[in-house]
């Protein structure tokens, strides 16, 4: 469909427009579909620009642009296709309640101010009116001027909801300069522990047979060996090891990148290697803290390896160490 002979829509609203959205590897992977089929079959049904951001983030955008009509065309083909992923995996499970579908948009933060609306009325217009959940983030997504707002829904609500939401941003254009929000790579793809090889995916360490012959490799150069640390290696020690402890000592103006918002980093690290993660108090003119790691040698060397790649990707990312 060409542009140009599209139909006025919604209200005489029809300008090209780019919406941005934030997907999980796993979402990103039904949206491309086998061999780009399904993403080929989006674009060319609704005659909207679909990109999707390269790299192996465990994030990806996904941009969307085109003639408002379009971008709803394929807003609703995403929709569906979630709708679909999640029929599929309620077959062979126990759980009643549908989850609704959800999309997370990155949206510039100078525009969330007209979305949200005096007193939080222009959000719970649009909650009402169709029927979605809308919620805009709080903070801003890290190195960027963009805030998350997540709808969930069924995809007719979601529709619905991001015509209104397109609206509000046609109407109210981002003021200043916006830093578009870039996914960073995943700091610990592979993780060695215990003998084995993990490949990190979302929240869960999957493990990885092939590379688990790289694994003595691997163990002599540790990615990062913090501050006299020694080095990580428990090379043939299996999960089943007695239970062990090791403490690290971690700068104190580094200790935040490892306890994460409200300790959100310190709990995926302490479910990701099994392990019990105890960090001390700030002892009073000390420049360091204590951080005790308990469990297997296996957890703890995977526990031990999640905070080394937190430390580097902090300390190269500041690009001072």
């Amino acid at each position: 469909m060409n542009p140009k002979d599209s139909k006025v829509s919604e209200g005489g609203l029809n300008v090209t427009l780019t919406i941005r959205l934030l997907m999980h590897g796993k979402e990103v992977g039904s949206i491309i579909g086998k061999k780009g089929e399904t993403v080929k079959k989006m674009r060319e049904e609704s005659g909207a620009r679909i990109n999707i951001s390269e790299g192996s983030c465990p994030e990806r955008i996904v941009t969307i642009t085109g003639p408002t009509d379009a971008i709803f065309k394929a807003f609703s083909m995403i929709a569906l296709k979630f709708e679909e992923d999640i029929n599929a995996s309620m077959t062979n499970s126990t759980v009643t309640s549908k989850p609704p579908v959800t999309l997370r948009l990155v949206v510039p933060a100078s525009q969330c101010g007209s979305l949200i609306g005096k007193g939080g009325s222009k959000i719970k217009e649009i909650r009402e009116s169709t029927g979605a959940q809308v919620q805009v983030a709080g903070d801003m997504l890290p190195n960027s001027t963009e805030r998350a707002v997540t709808i969930s829904g069924t995809p007719d609500a979601i529709i619905q909801c991001v015509k209104q939401i397109c609206v509000v941003m046609l109407e109210s254009p981002p003021k200043g300069a916006t830093i578009p929000y870039r996914p960073k790579p995943a700091s610990a793809p592979i993780i060695f522990a215990g003998g084995q090889a993990f490949t990190i995916q979302g929240q869960y360490a999957i493990p990885h047979p092939d590379l688990t012959k790289l694994h003595q490799l691997a163990m002599q150069h540790p990615p990062f060996t913090p501050l006299g640390q020694t080095t990580p290696g428990f090379p043939g020690l299996d999960a089943t090891s007695p239970t062990s402890s090791h403490e690290l000592t971690i700068p104190n103006d580094l200790i935040g990148c490892i306890i994460g918002r409200q300790g959100s980093k310190i709990n995926e690290i302490r479910q990701m290697s099994g392990a019990q993660i105890k960090i001390a108090n700030a002892t009073e003119g000390s420049a360091e803290r204590q951080v005790t790691i308990t469990g297997s040698p296996a957890n703890i060397s995977l526990a031990q390896y999640l905070i080394n790649a937190r430390l580097s990707s902090e300390v190269t990312g500041l690009g001072a160490l």
